[in-house]
């Protein structure tokens, strides 16, 4: 059922935590410059869940405010879920600001959930200086962090990657096959297509149909 503001705004203050969630969720059909002022009221609350929604939220229901908010949550929250939400929110506002708050954060933070958030909002970013940084992360011990760093070169279209990340066709984590299958897609180039014409035999069907697509859209980018 859809809430009206009046009627979202009260249950964000009730007591039960379901009450505060339901409204929040009532929030995706609210337009932003009504949504945000709501989504402040919780981004405190004492459920680590709401928050997260919350926080989330800000990525999602884009105003003015949302960027010092998410900012101030990443340099300051001790929790390091939200900390990774606000990353990802920050990749989603698109915002080239992020940009060195998020490098920082994937130097600095000492929690592998936080860089891979970081790692994906620097493709989301699109911005070329993220190469450096998308490098150090295919060193990352984390599978995922991996698999963010090589989803976001691709992102980035950094081209000049190709011979680096290709070494990941064999690793044993499908889902890093597939990961670098759709960057490759992103970055044309003769040693690309050698290496998804390879892929499109992979064990994995995930892996092999991802570098089909990813072939397709080399050829004909309009067509994917």
């Amino acid at each position: 059922m859809n809430l009206s503001l009046e009627q979202i705004a009260q249950q964000l203050d009730s007591e039960s935590t379901r009450d505060r969630m339901i409204a929040l969720a009532n929030l995706r059909e609210v337009p932003a410059e009504d949504a945000v002022p709501l989504i402040k009221k919780v981004l405190n609350d004492e459920s680590l869940q709401i928050r997260s929604m919350a926080v989330f939220a800000l990525g999602i229901k884009q105003t003015d405010e949302c960027f010092p908010i998410l900012l101030n949550i990443l340099e300051t929250e001790k929790d390091y879920g939200i900390r990774a939400d606000a990353a990802g929110a920050l990749g989603y506002l698109e915002d080239i600001r992020a940009f060195e708050p998020l490098v920082r954060i994937f130097y600095e933070d000492t929690d592998w959930l936080v860089r891979f958030s970081a790692a994906v909002a620097l493709g989301n970013l699109k911005d070329q200086r993220a190469r450096e940084v998308l490098l150090q992360a295919l060193e990352s011990e984390e599978i995922v962090v991996q698999q963010a760093a090589i989803a976001a070169l691709g992102e980035i279209k950094a081209v000049d990657v190709v011979e680096p990340i290709l070494r990941f066709a064999q690793s044993e984590d499908w889902l890093v096959r597939q990961r670098l299958a759709e960057a490759l897609g992103n970055l044309p180039s003769d040693k690309s297509i050698s290496a998804l014409h390879y892929m499109e035999k992979d064990s994995n069907s995930n892996v092999a149909e991802a570098a089909r697509i990813a072939l397709k859209r080399l050829s004909d980018p309009e067509s994917v």
